[in-house]
């Protein structure tokens, strides 16, 4: 092959999912469904909260943005993934391979940072309610926003700037259904170690910090309920806050489960498999969490419809 870019490969074969001819078309039905549902899920909740002005708060500032992270980011190999299932052969070019690196990693550490925005977002509604229209300003949560795609750009940007120093000789099968960084990493045949030590800094900085705002929050956070001295009032404050705990517990839980457990603890096919959740389950779920669990989205989805009707 032709050298590009200092690799001497110039695409890369994606396994897959499965390589079992049967379960082909199955998954590309039930995978293309998911993919809907994600998309009209995310899509929903951005036109509802731009079209409502009682939703024009910080909390659904942060979840506009939740759902615009999660919309992208599924679409950054989804797509690829359900053409994969009904494809002959499985090729994704060296620089689609990169960029697809790129904007997964981009998506993903912006999502952790998003997410933590919101539970700053709730510890001051819950525990300074009187101070939250100075503490929760548009100047605010416009940084806070910016600060998580600055994050998110300079950890994706790292990480695939370091792939682009490697080597790839004659492997070129990746045994995955999108362009991880594990999986590119095993493939190279030159010195993997600087990739492993960046990976493991921008890997540690963008799940410890937001994991510490995200604890330290809802620590604050239960405290503040547990002295509310009303039923009513722990209860309200509690479904305040549910939705964003579930969110947070699947995204993270997920995440964890996949690039946490030891590497004996299974197999690369077993690995792919946990993934699915983390990568197509995920993205799906938080606007049916948010929707389904919140007053204010139902409040505003049955005005919109009955403006419609009218």
């Amino acid at each position: 092959m032709v050298p590009g870019n200092g690799s001497f490969v110039t695409e890369f074969i994606l396994v897959g999912l499965t390589d079992q001819p049967d379960l082909q078309v199955p998954f590309f039905f039930l995978f293309l469904g998911v993919y809907m549902v994600t998309v009209m899920g995310n899509l929903g909740l951005i036109v509802l909260i731009v079209l409502n002005s009682h939703l024009h708060t910080p909390m659904y500032f942060f979840l506009f943005n939740l759902s615009f992270t999660d919309l992208c980011y599924s679409s950054v190999f989804t797509p690829k993934m359900l053409i994969n299932f009904i494809s002959q052969k499985n090729i994704i070019s060296y620089m689609g391979c990169i960029t697809q690196l790129y904007f997964f990693c981009f998506f993903v550490i912006s999502e952790c940072y998003v997410l933590s925005s919101m539970a700053y977002d709730r510890y001051v509604a819950i525990c300074n309610p009187l101070l939250y229209n100075i503490a929760m300003s548009p100047k605010v949560c416009s940084s806070l926003l910016l600060g998580s795609y600055l994050m998110a750009f300079s950890g994706a940007m790292a990480i695939t700037g370091c792939m682009l120093r490697l080597t790839f000789c004659d492997a070129n099968t990746i045994n995955h259904y999108l362009c991880d960084i594990l999986p590119l990493l095993q493939l190279s045949c030159t010195s993997t170690y600087v990739n492993e030590l960046v990976v493991f800094i921008v890997a540690g900085i963008n799940i410890i910090v937001p994991s510490i705002t995200i604890f330290v929050s809802y620590s604050f956070i239960l405290s503040s309920i547990l002295h509310i001295s009303s039923t009513e009032g722990r209860s309200k404050a509690f479904s305040t806050c549910s939705s964003h705990i579930i969110a947070v517990s699947l995204f993270f839980g997920s995440g964890a489960f996949m690039y946490l457990k030891p590497s004996s603890a299974g197999s690369m096919d077993e690995g792919k498999i946990s993934s699915v959740f983390y990568t197509n389950v995920v993205p799906m779920m938080n606007p049916l969490i948010y929707s389904l669990r919140n007053k204010d989205v139902k409040i505003a989805l049955s005005k919109i419809l009955r403006r419609r009707k009218y």
